[in-house]
């Protein structure tokens, strides 16, 4: 999660604490040309992983460092991170923020994001 004042991450990280993210073992790094470090996944399946903390949901992703809800909080493998996580977005294509992503900042007791303008508006 770079710093940065469009990333509301950097003082969330509450989806990162909520839900398993699990991913293609072929993201794992170790021989298959993946960056995900292995040694912080657990395995689902024969071909699924997840990170560490997150296998049953509800649990804290042991990349997390930082305080939820707080500044500063962020993913220490940011450059490596899975699918998932970099494939998530606060906000979906019409600039009206993700509803999970709302729920989630709700859960810890942050203000809802507000929609951004989008090229199609």
């Amino acid at each position: 999660m770079p710093a940065s004042p469009d990333n509301p991450c950097t003082a969330c990280g509450a989806c990162c604490a909520y839900y398993r993210v699990s991913f293609y073992c072929g993201e794992l790094s170790g021989g298959s040309g993946g960056r995900v470090p292995v040694e912080l996944t657990s395995r689902v399946s024969a071909v699924i992983a997840c990170m560490k903390g997150t296998e049953t949901g509800n649990g804290r992703c042991i990349a997390l460092t930082g305080e939820l809800g707080k500044e500063g909080i962020s993913c220490s493998i940011y450059a490596n991170r899975p699918t998932p996580c970099r494939e998530f977005s606060n906000w979906l294509a019409d600039g009206t923020p993700d509803p999970d992503c709302q729920k989630m900042r709700a859960r810890i007791g942050l203000p809802p994001l507000s929609p951004v303008k989008t090229g199609s508006t």
